[in-house]
């Protein structure tokens, strides 16, 4: 009997150890670190894993900096920014160039800029930053808030009142606001850039820039911020290369696209834009530097209450040139003035007359109909860099309603009408010239002549 007792004994042991050893003991390093990842996947990191919060109020940016440390020393790795949370992050850089190709910055939750003035210093000039990468995309459906309505009230208020953007804000503390207001989302230096999915909105000043970047995609994407919101370009373009944006809705209160010095073989289709001031070139030469723009395809595009619908801008004194673009299949609905050309741009009143002026020349507008709240069309060209070559084609353009017509103004803008157009544009000086345009497509083998548009 004894024998039997003994052995129910151990057995009861031996299950109980079985049992508990299921468990993971709550003294374990595992149940402590903050650091260390607790998916199974060794080229996915989650925030999470890192430390970060996620609940609106505490400093994240320390647990996006390691994850990212940790992404960037692994091929086609993902970084998870999850859905359901929001995190607070401060300026940050995702800085190559020693990072590893293909990774995915998968955003499906929130992230939220500080709106107290410590949390800036003397300011900076961006607030999330992808530098000098190759193979980068920021894909998924999560939003990223510069809460920017302190920064744009900031210019006329020597104090800082609470963001109601977010109910997520940060309570700024007394002071000022720098001067300088960041990109909300910038690229820099790299290339095989993609932007997909993602809605950015309320940034500080621009919504998304590129610099100096290659072969760039950019679809299926939204920006908004009121159309009062100052300086709150939506895309923006410069030093950049082979690069197509399509596919998307942008709101706000400057440029839904800006395209400046540097930049070639741009391919925009399919935008929904407004409010806004349209889709600019420009302002080039500011400074009196040299500006270089060319190889431009602009179509398929609708915009509503917006300052301009397509427009070049020039500052006096600049040089260089603006050359070979398309404006095509454009839809206008209440713009101030749809198309312009200004080689007299200036945004203060101190800018000095000058005879140098950047080159404008083989500008194509085809299909562009819709509606004017001042002025259809405007060629304000330079006495001694006139623009040359502007082809006009299928072009209706009528007031609003309760607005008085408007003749087009042209001074010093030659080339021709392929068709007649609504208003009549008979102030351009007609040109014997003719000029080829081409529609450049990016493909897997880089961007490549697609066709010839005239």
């Amino acid at each position: 009997m004894k024998w039997v007792v003994n052995q129910f004994t151990f057995a009861l042991i031996i299950i109980a150890t079985i049992v508990f050893s299921a468990f993971p003991s709550s003294c374990s390093d595992e149940h402590y670190s903050s650091a260390a990842p607790n998916n199974s996947d060794p080229t996915t990191f989650n925030v999470l894993d890192y430390g970060a919060k996620g609940d609106g109020h505490a400093d994240d940016t320390k647990a996006f900096e390691d994850a990212w440390e940790a992404a960037c020393k692994i091929d086609s790795s993902t970084m998870v920014v999850p859905s359901g949370k929001v995190f607070l992050i401060k300026s940050i850089s995702f800085a190559g160039p020693n990072c590893r190709q293909n990774i995915v910055f998968q955003l499906d939750g929130k992230i939220i800029a500080p709106t107290d003035p410590k949390s800036w210093g003397s300011g900076s000039l961006k607030w999330i930053e992808f530098t000098k990468l190759n193979k980068i995309t920021i894909k998924g459906k999560g939003v990223i808030d510069g809460q920017g309505s302190v920064w744009w009230n900031n210019d006329d208020d020597s104090s800082v009142e609470e963001s109601t953007t977010s109910p997520f804000s940060v309570l700024p503390s007394s002071g000022k606001l720098p001067s300088t207001k960041p990109t909300a989302l910038r690229f820099y230096g790299s290339d095989g850039v993609t932007v997909t999915g993602i809605t950015i909105q309320n940034s500080q000043q621009m919504h998304l820039k590129f610099d100096s970047c290659t072969n760039v995609q950019v679809f299926d994407i939204k920006i908004s911020s009121p159309g009062d919101s100052p300086n709150t370009d939506g895309i923006h373009l410069q030093e950049s290369q082979n690069v197509v944006l399509h596919s998307s809705t942008l709101a706000c209160g400057d440029d839904c696209v800006s395209i400046q010095t540097g930049c070639s073989n741009i391919f925009i289709h399919d935008l929904n834009c407004g409010p806004s001031h349209g889709i600019s070139i420009g302002g080039l030469g500011k400074d009196n530097t040299k500006a270089f723009v060319s190889n431009v395809t602009v179509q398929n595009i609708n915009i509503q209450n917006s300052l301009t619908a397509v427009r070049i801008k020039s500052w006096q004194g600049g040089s260089g040139s603006c050359k070979n673009v398309m404006f095509s299949n454009i839809q206008v609905s209440d713009a101030e003035t749809p198309i312009i050309i200004d080689q007299y741009y200036c945004d203060n009143s101190k800018c000095k007359n000058s005879t140098s002026a950047v080159a404008v020349s083989a500008i194509n507008y085809f299909n562009i109909k819709g509606t004017y709240t001042k002025e259809p069309v405007r060629f304000a060209c330079s006495d001694s860099v006139p623009c040359s070559g502007l082809t006009l084609d299928t072009i209706s353009l009528e007031p609003s309603k309760g607005v008085k017509d408007s003749a087009p103004f042209c001074w010093k803008a030659s080339g021709k009408l392929n068709t007649k157009t609504v208003p009549p544009i008979t102030c351009l000086q007609q040109s014997s010239n003719t000029f080829k345009l081409g529609i450049y497509m990016l493909t897997s083998k880089g961007f490549n002549f697609l066709r010839e548009l005239l």
